[in-house]
């Protein structure tokens, strides 16, 4: 009930946040343009959403406790006139008769997304740095409160208007703009879905060992150091999810829907084995903080603290760009805000503390840290118990893998073809690319996985996140041009089709943290401190720098 209420605050926080924004904009006066381009678009005070001067359409405003909450009615409309080149059967806006997602599918969907081996492992990674139980959750908790707000405030536009995030981020970026920053999110989805296929290899063969007997292979070294038996199911578990993908967003919606209660059950299952094993409640979480007096990291405990709250924020960063392309097929603003309110931080926050739970009674148990989940349940003894454990590890990772790492790259590779790339060539091309990043390197090692892979994405997210918020709510007041979006003549078009200005905030916006990454990826590079300071918030950095800048650069 505690976590509920917190989660009710950080709600009603946001919402009176963007209140009070929208105060203070509306009395400014608009301006703002690119030199030698087109002015930016600013909210005009008309009733129609197309400016073209063909089939002009009302547009329905938002006003009193509908904009207070955030929850005006759907605008979704097609455009008029759309150029070719850009708009295709998947691009098109989903109309409110379309839509399909409630308030309790858009929690499934997060449910499906919290309940997940790399979620359970960054949190039992936590415990192994040193934290103690209640410090682990208490920072992934923390964490996911922060990236709600991003998280629901870029879900706004894509409920509101029906189309996915590649479209929305013309407004801000440029028509061809917004193609490199959809390549920038998709690279980053590939790379995951490669992490999440290998977890869920790993979990095959683990799988296939309890049955037939551990298999003896030599590691090959052009494949770094893995077995042929490893890349094997890793190959596998790729096709399972090949297979899946050619059934559409409908699909992947009806997999969150009934995979949610049977991951639910298959994670208290878990729990309570551990319960049993350590000898109660007492036992599993009788590993102390090492931060503490005396202990082996006395008084670091903010060094560990701060990174690891980035790295967090940085595990949901790249859906929280993307989340359009979910709340999009979102039936009002009110489901898809109670759907990630309830699905994101609440569950997010019990998985966690089943993975530091885990974690941390496996020293009981086993007389060592263990934070990899497949290792856990390759030490439980009887033959169902590890089958069920290994078939929710399965689940968990499709479910994971092909709603949150295949939409995103799928649609930023549609952006660059319409006409020749449809979502299911997209996806194969995702899917191939995650083979290409070799996935078993980036989890070689706590450390690296934390500090080199999570943090350095979130150094670059982090501004796109800031430069397309503040264009949306700041700059355009929730308004957008839906024939502009399709056009390489309306107000999107810049110069050439790329808005500079964002461009450069966003440079702005990653310059304070490349510095602590170069350091932290290149050992023989050497930084002052405060530039290690930096990128141990570097998502919050470059989010907060961007908005600053962008708005200075869009201001006459």
């Amino acid at each position: 009930e505690r976590t509920r209420t917190n989660e009710t605050m950080v709600t009603m926080s946001v919402h009176r946040a963007i209140a009070r924004i929208q105060a203070k904009t509306a009395a400014r006066p608009a301006s703002g343009t690119c030199r030698g381009a087109k002015s930016v678009p600013r909210p005009r005070r008309t009733n129609f959403t197309s400016t073209s001067g063909k089939g002009r359409v009302p547009r329905l405003n938002s006003t009193g406790s509908d904009a207070y909450w955030l929850t005006e009615p759907i605008a979704a409309r097609q455009p008029v006139n759309p150029d070719p080149g850009l708009i295709n059967e998947d691009f098109k806006p989903t109309e409110e008769s379309k839509r399909t997602f409630g308030a309790s599918d858009v929690a499934a969907l997060w449910i499906g997304l919290v309940i997940s081996v790399p979620a359970y492992y960054l949190a039992g990674s936590l415990v192994e740095l040193g934290m103690s139980w209640w410090q682990g959750i208490m920072t992934v908790f923390v964490s996911n409160a922060i990236v709600l707000v991003p998280m629901i405030l870029n879900a706004h536009s894509g409920t509101k208007y029906g189309v996915p995030f590649p479209v929305l981020t013309r407004a801000a970026f440029g028509v061809r703009g917004a193609t490199v920053v959809g390549v920038l999110r998709g690279l980053v989805a590939c790379v995951w879905f490669g992490i999440q296929t290998w977890v869920g290899g790993t979990s095959l063969l683990t799988l296939y060992e309890a049955l037939a007997g551990p298999i003896v292979a030599a590691p090959i070294a052009f494949l770094g150091g893995i077995t042929g038996p490893q890349f094997g199911f890793f190959l596998a578990f790729w096709l399972v999810q090949v297979g899946v993908l050619y059934k559409g967003i409908e699909s992947i919606r009806i997999v969150e829907k009934y995979s949610a209660p049977i991951l639910i059950g298959l994670s208290g299952a878990l729990l309570a084995w551990a319960f049993w094993r350590a000898n109660g409640i007492g036992p599993m979480l009788s590993a102390t903080s090492q931060f503490g007096p005396g202990g082996p990291k006395e008084g670091q405990f903010m060094k560990v603290f701060l990174p690891s709250v980035t790295a967090n924020v940085g595990f949901w960063s790249t859906l929280s760009l993307n989340i359009p392309d979910f709340t999009r097929y979102a039936k009002s603003q009110k489901a898809q805000l109670t759907g990630q309110a309830i699905g994101l931080p609440v569950f997010m926050a019990l998985f966690s503390f089943l993975g530091v739970a885990v974690t941390s009674s496996t020293t009981v148990i086993f007389g060592e840290v263990i934070s990899d989940p497949v290792q856990v349940v390759s030490r439980i003894q009887g033959l169902a118990p590890t089958v069920l454990s290994l078939i929710g590890l399965l689940l968990a990772t499709i479910s994971t893998n092909i709603a949150a790492n295949v939409v995103a790259p799928a649609n930023a590779l549609v952006n660059l073809a319409p006409r020749k790339i449809s979502f299911t060539k997209g996806a194969f091309i995702t899917a191939v690319l995650g083979i290409v990043t070799q996935p078993w390197r980036l989890l070689s090692s706590t450390e690296g996985y934390i500090f080199t892979w999570l943090i350095g994405y979130s150094a670059l997210l982090g501004p796109i996140a800031g430069i397309i918020i503040a264009d949306y709510f700041l700059v355009r007041q929730r308004t957008l041009d839906i024939d502009a979006l399709y056009s390489t003549s309306g107000d999107y078009w810049y110069s050439g089709g790329y808005h500079g200005k964002a461009f450069l905030a966003m440079v702005i916006g990653v310059l304070p943290s490349l510095p602590g990454f170069l350091d932290v990826a290149i050992p023989s590079i050497s930084v002052p401190k405060i530039f290690q300071s930096l990128y141990s918030c570097a998502w919050f950095v470059g989010f907060g720098v961007s908005i600053v800048a962008y708005l200075a650069l869009t201001r006459e």
